[in-house]
């Protein structure tokens, strides 16, 4: 029996700290200091291995327990300026908000990269980068701007629109890129033309995919967000600023101006917070989404988010 005290004392200590380091995931989740957003615990079906969110215009943005409050209140302020652009507390184009929440738009954020585990689109903690709106948009680019927009056009823009932002060959907005890259590409070439200034080469990357990226190169550099980033972006666009968009790319221009689909166009929802209380009612009537999320076949390529 004394032999076995020591390991039974060590197995007392192990559950004792084991259960100490599992309640310390149930602590009560603190609200945060946003005038406008509130961060809420959830028991949200296929999201419970987070464990707060905040909403906005009635769009999920979930955290895991490491995910800082300070990150997960930046990208709802993001979301935010990007659908309510002028900031008046309500959404700017209507129909593109009814077809996020029929599809069920949603991103989460993690802080390790074995939590990149569920289905919807993800934005790491880390790779989100507050201080980069207020250091004069130098040094590290935060992610968020680019993440949050995927959300917005992959279930927004390309479902409210098909025949214009639909991802599919034949759109618009791929009939566009294709003129981008110098021709219809299904996969990546071995080598793209001369003439083109959208030379995305992640082999990852289909052509839907393409369309995703080429969408968010076009509006933040329309916005005014790669001013400051060519040399870290050029071998993938060349096109950063709004005024370089407007000579060479003019279809993409054309339909990112169009105020018909009221994009984005205030330089200023490039930065840290939305100014405006959330006054909006949600669309009345949204057909239940489908059981699959749209976002399962978005491919998301973790290794190649610095050069973006």
């Amino acid at each position: 029996m004394k032999k076995l005290l020591p390991l039974i004392i060590i197995i007392i200590l192990t559950t004792i700290i084991s259960c100490k380091n599992n309640s310390d995931n149930y602590e009560p989740v603190s609200s945060g200091n946003d005038p406008n957003f509130t961060i809420v615990a959830h028991e949200d079906s296929g999201f419970t291995a987070t464990n707060r969110k905040v909403v906005v215009f009635g769009i999920p943005i979930y955290a895991y327990y490491e995910v800082e409050d300070s990150k997960l209140l930046h990208a709802a302020n993001i979301m935010a300026q990007y659908l309510d652009n002028d900031e008046n507390g309500v959404v700017d184009n209507s129909l593109l908000l009814t077809t996020l929440l029929n599809n069920d738009a949603s991103l989460f954020m993690w802080k390790y990269e074995s939590q990149i585990n569920l289905n919807a689109q993800d934005l790491g903690a880390d790779e989100s980068i507050p201080v980069w709106h207020t250091n004069g948009q130098t040094g590290q680019f935060d992610a968020a701007l680019e993440e949050v927009w995927h959300v917005i056009t992959y279930s927004g823009y390309s479902d409210a629109y098909p025949e214009i932002f639909g991802e599919n060959p034949g759109t618009a907005l791929t009939n566009a890129m294709d003129i981008a890259r110098g021709g219809n590409f299904t996969s990546i070439p071995e080598n793209y033309p001369d003439n083109a200034w959208y030379t995305y080469d992640d082999e990852t990357c289909d052509y839907k995919c393409m369309a995703t990226e080429y969408i968010y190169w076009g509006m933040t550099s329309i916005l005014g967000a790669q001013e400051n980033r060519l040399n870290e972006i050029s071998q993938e666009w060349d096109l950063n600023s709004k005024s370089l968009v407007k000579e060479k790319d003019t279809l993409l221009f054309s339909l990112l101006t169009d105020t018909k689909y009221k994009f984005p166009s205030i330089t200023t929802s490039v930065k840290d917070t939305f100014d405006a209380p959330i006054t909006t009612a949600l669309p009345a009537a949204t057909t239940p989404a489908s059981t699959s999320n749209k976002f399962k076949s978005l491919e998301v390529n973790v290794a190649n988010k610095s050069s973006r």
